[in-house]
């Protein structure tokens, strides 16, 4: 029985159902849990939410948490569903910051399902919902913002923003794919959960800076399967999840684990996953190396013959760019710049934030050049070391990195 009060009615007891009003806006990213200390009610009154429904079937009522009687009357009706609301368009520095936000607490949500596989509790598919729901909304609006800026993790956290950016990136690259809407939202969910296995191997061992033992190695690759009995015993998890899971360190050549499969016996979403897992693998700062640029990332998985499916492939390069955003590029004149933003028209005219002259080797002052609407030409991707440059992030992300 559900029932929606105001949250100043809010007491230990309760069972919360969900909040009235956006997930961001929330301290929490569970929706659905016995309310069992002080601090998260505190934590609810300053948030901008103003109403809840609360589960009197599985916790207290506000009646009888008030004796007095002077609690709000509410029917008691079921949660009504909202539709999916089209997303606009928005431009890639107003994306940048709610993207900001769902990063952080994508994180949070899912250091906390780690830690609730470690201790043995079933995974709920229902939980993790908001969470891809908010993501796949985000690339919906602007697809590199989220994409890009998930990209910028330290070694530290990488096994979890790991999984928010492969869950933005199997959203991407599903709908560039022209799958449905609940295959894209699906998608979403397999990336999101797709590592869930390495909540079993020791952090010591995830966060090692140096080289594995092959003891350390082969506990490594359990993962797939580790992950795929943990989704097995959870709740409402799709098939497609199970599959990513466990076959997203396939290759195509069947060179990969832990079944050997191949192009012909992997499913389009485990090939998916493949791509999205690798891509962010290489382009993020992991303990033992500095991640690789967009662009060199891209060029370098396009030479790795038989490991992935090539039209699949294909498509996640149209998803991201053959110029992803963060990628350093040299132009004709000689000046280097960051991608910031695809073009509209073509994968080869992005804008570009240009800020040093190889000329002069100099920093110069910044300024932003649509590749489509300018004589300026691309020559090619460049390599920051060679310039001494270590802060290529910052002209795209801003304060953001």
């Amino acid at each position: 029985m559900l029932k929606k009060i105001p949250v100043a009615q809010l007491c230990i007891g309760m069972h919360l159902e969900s909040f009235c009003g956006a997930w961001l806006d929330h301290p929490f990213w569970r929706t659905k849990f016995i309310l069992s200390d002080e601090k998260d009610i505190s934590a609810i009154l300053e948030s901008p939410i103003k109403e809840v429904w609360i589960d009197i079937s599985k916790g207290l009522d506000s009646q009888t948490a008030d004796p007095a009687g002077d609690a709000k009357v509410v029917t008691t009706i079921d949660i009504p569903v909202t539709p999916p609301v089209a997303q606009e368009k928005t431009s890639f520095n107003d994306e940048v910051k709610r993207a900001a936000k769902i990063c952080a607490k994508g994180k949070e949500a899912v250091v906390s399902m780690f830690q609730e596989a470690r201790m043995g509790k079933a995974i709920e598919a229902e939980a993790a919902a908001p969470l891809v729901e908010e993501i796949s909304n985000s690339v919906m609006r602007n697809p590199g913002a989220l994409i890009s800026l998930a990209r910028l993790k330290i070694a530290d956290d990488y096994t979890y923003m790991h999984s928010v950016a492969v869950c933005a990136l199997m959203i991407a690259l599903a709908r560039q794919l022209a799958l449905d809407e609940q295959q894209v939202r699906d998608a979403g969910m397999a990336g999101l959960l797709h590592d869930l296995g390495k909540a079993m191997i020791p952090l010591e061992i995830l966060n090692n800076p140096g080289k594995l033992t092959e003891e350390e190695f082969a506990l490594v690759k359990t993962h797939p399967e580790e992950g795929y009995k943990l989704l097995l015993a959870g709740k409402g998890i799709s098939d497609m999840t199970k599959d990513v899971c466990l076959h997203h360190h396939e290759k195509s050549d069947g060179s990969g684990y832990p079944k050997g499969l191949n192009g012909e016996t992997m499913s389009l979403f485990a090939k998916m996953g493949a791509v999205c897992d690798v891509y962010d693998a290489v382009t993020s700062n992991r303990p033992y190396k500095a991640g690789w640029d967009p662009a060199e990332s891209i060029k370098r998985m396009a030479e790795w013959k038989g490991h992935f499916d090539p039209a699949v492939f294909q498509a996640f390069v149209k998803s991201l760019g053959i110029y992803p955003i963060g990628s350093l590029v040299r132009l004709e004149s000689g000046k280097l710049g960051v991608v910031i933003e695809q073009g509209e028209q073509s994968l080869l005219k992005p804008k570009i934030r240009v800020f040093f002259s190889t000329k002069s080797q100099a920093y110069i002052k910044p300024e932003t050049i649509d590749i489509a609407r300018s004589p300026e030409k691309i020559a090619g991707r460049e390599d920051a070391a060679k310039w001494g440059i270590k802060d290529v992030d910052r002209y795209w992300a801003g304060d953001k990195v």
